[in-house]
């Protein structure tokens, strides 16, 4: 009996054990790297791993990566939410990749909700231009103020461009279609800019953050097409750029995230999506990241609003036709690979 009654209490013991390492949960987050990432890691997981008993694992890498990663999985999905640009989130949820958000708070605005909630925006960003103010400067050179500067010879081997599976790459293309009679539905006038015209003043086409702003700390780069939320993060350690919103238009880009949609989904993946849009954590990618607030209650303090787009600037931001990209990116991605970037 002894025996039995020791056996027992052992097999409770191990219950409990299983018990207590079966109550955290993992859940695995796909994103942006870089400074978004650092935000993240030291901002949001902390606090929601606290709070919810949940372990966070953060998987970095760009739009097309993570949603690469949703089609490999596809049956067997590793990622629980995906944070990507919305052009790839709008083809994440025609391929079903995307579960409905729970309780979204009716404080976020229309333009950020997507179509049955099974996404939302998290951050407004404008694309445009940066450059090193020092460097203009010394050079006796006016800032840049149109895409049409990227021509300009005097930026020969000074200019970065990301490559066209990065969101900024294609809206370059897309922008210099624009420019020249074209557009999303007539991408060949940007094709023939961009290898006649902007290709020669190239350094890179580079689609890490990180090599990005290397690229500008050795002075190997001195101009670039990026996002607002990228620049203002670059622009936080101290170093002299500053970000242009282009004459002819910026491009507007809205970060977001959706839990994914799978067997075993966890309702832990909404509530993490929900949690970035909470008005203090709103805030924070507004200081640290330079995001337009997508929930109406945040409150904007004037020093922290200098490159991001709010207000006016929002409501000028040029929307891209995505059904159309979505449906020709493909092809393009190889052409420019073929004709641009070789």
């Amino acid at each position: 009996m002894k025996l039995l009654r020791i056996a027992a209490v052992a097999g409770f013991a191990i219950s409990l054990s299983a018990l207590g390492s079966a109550a955290q949960q993992t859940l695995t987050v796909a994103g942006y790297g870089g400074s978004f990432e650092q935000t993240l890691r030291k901002e949001v997981i902390p606090a929601f791993e606290k709070e919810h008993n949940v372990k966070v694992e953060y998987v970095a890498g760009n739009s097309t990566d993570t949603l690469a990663k949703l089609q490999a999985q596809k049956g067997n999905q590793v990622i629980d939410v995906a944070i990507v640009d919305d052009g790839p989130m709008y083809m994440a949820i025609q391929l079903g990749f995307c579960g409905k958000i729970t309780g979204l708070p009716a404080e976020i605005y229309d333009s950020a909700r997507f179509k049955d909630d099974k996404a939302v925006g998290i951050g407004l960003v404008a694309t445009g231009l940066m450059y090193n103010t020092k460097v203009f400067k010394e050079r006796g050179w006016a800032p840049p103020s149109s895409w049409n500067d990227l021509k300009d010879a005097k930026y020969k081997q000074q200019l970065v461009i990301p490559p066209i599976n990065n969101t900024y790459g294609l809206y370059t293309l897309m922008m210099h279609a624009r420019l020249n009679g074209g557009g999303e539905k007539s991408i060949e006038p940007g094709f023939k800019i961009m290898k006649e015209a902007v290709n020669p003043n190239v350094l890179v086409y580079e689609p890490s953050p990180g090599k990005m702003t290397e690229l500008f700390q050795s002075g190997q780069a001195t101009i670039a097409v990026w996002g607002s939320a990228r620049v203002q993060a670059f622009a936080n350690t101290g170093f002299p750029v500053d970000f242009v919103y282009p004459k002819e238009g910026a491009v507007a880009l809205l970060a977001s995230a959706c839990p994914v949609e799978k067997a075993d989904a966890s309702p832990l993946a909404s509530e993490f999506v929900k949690a970035l849009l909470q008005p203090s954590l709103q805030l924070v990618l507004l200081r640290d990241y330079g995001y337009g607030p997508v929930n109406k209650k945040v409150d904007v303090p004037a020093e922290l609003g200098k490159m991001a787009p709010i207000g006016d600037r929002a409501a000028k931001l040029i929307n891209p036709d995505w059904d159309t990209i979505n449906a020709n990116r493909e092809e393009w991605t190889k052409r420019w690979n073929r004709e641009v970037e070789r």
